[in-house]
């Protein structure tokens, strides 16, 4: 009955904000970072303080970023995606803060959302903060070996996520904590919530009063908080979260 008691407060709702992390995208064939067959099983990653100072850094960091390309831009949304698109546009959702920089949120429909860390699908560049597709780029450090550069002012090109040692982007990042502190349903999913500041969103829509539900594989530090948790596939509970939804709809 778990999936018909968060199906009944997403349709009492009057502002839910949904909260994902790597867990929704490991059913579209993305690793966890810090799962087996992630990269950081055999590559450290590069500090941001290093890319600046140094040109190996910048090659290994590109060397990996080249690695994971396709893994990013050949991953489809998956069921559990594309149910948060359909709930956005059915109203029921209104935004969507993401750990994740692979953009399948976006591409399975959503529009309101918040992308803490940033995304893996263009580039930026960190003198005048021109961005692209990343498509270019990699496609030009696999055929040179040479970490690319902005054609406008010849800057260094960096993926648009947030590295280690890099500051994350407080207007992003404001704008969570406003969503987490006005929702009346907090939903967090696919996340081990162990990762500070965006592991204090849960709490912070908490304190100010919403309900909070956790979905996720394995327990979290928050699941004391929770009014709900349900453990499981984030596909397979969201399908039947959704199908209860539907009943609900036609009651």
């Amino acid at each position: 009955m778990m999936p018909r008691q968060l199906a009944d407060w997403l349709f009492e709702s009057t502002s839910t904000i949904v909260f994902t992390g790597a867990g929704i995208s490991t059913e579209s064939g993305i690793p966890d970072f810090r799962s087996p067959g992630g990269i950081w099983e055999h590559a450290q990653p590069v500090d941001f303080n290093d890319f600046v100072a140094s040109e190996d850094s910048r090659i290994e960091y590109w060397r990996q970023k080249s690695e994971a390309h396709s893994e990013y831009f050949d991953a489809q949304p998956n069921v559990g995606h594309e149910i948060l698109a359909r709930w956005e546009s059915q109203q029921r959702l209104d935004g969507l803060i993401t750990q994740n920089i692979d953009g399948l949120h976006q591409a399975a429909g959503s529009h309101k959302v918040l992308e803490i860390h940033g995304t893996a699908r263009e580039v930026s560049c960190l003198e005048c903060g021109k961005r692209d597709s990343a498509t270019g780029p990699v496609a030009e450090f696999l055929e040179t070996g040479v970490p690319p550069r902005c054609s406008d002012c010849n800057g260094s090109l960096k993926h648009a996520t947030i590295s280690f040692g890099q500051m994350l982007d407080t207007a992003v990042l404001e704008q969570c904590a406003e969503w987490a502190r006005s929702c009346d349903l907090f939903v967090a999913m696919g996340s081990s919530l162990v990762v500070h500041p965006a592991a204090g969103l849960p709490e912070m829509a908490k304190a100010h009063g919403a309900r909070l539900v956790i979905i996720n594989r394995d327990p979290t530090p928050c699941d004391s908080l929770a009014d709900l948790t349900i453990q499981g596939s984030l596909g397979e509970s969201l399908k039947a979260v959704d199908d209860c939804l539907e009943t609900l709809g036609h009651q």
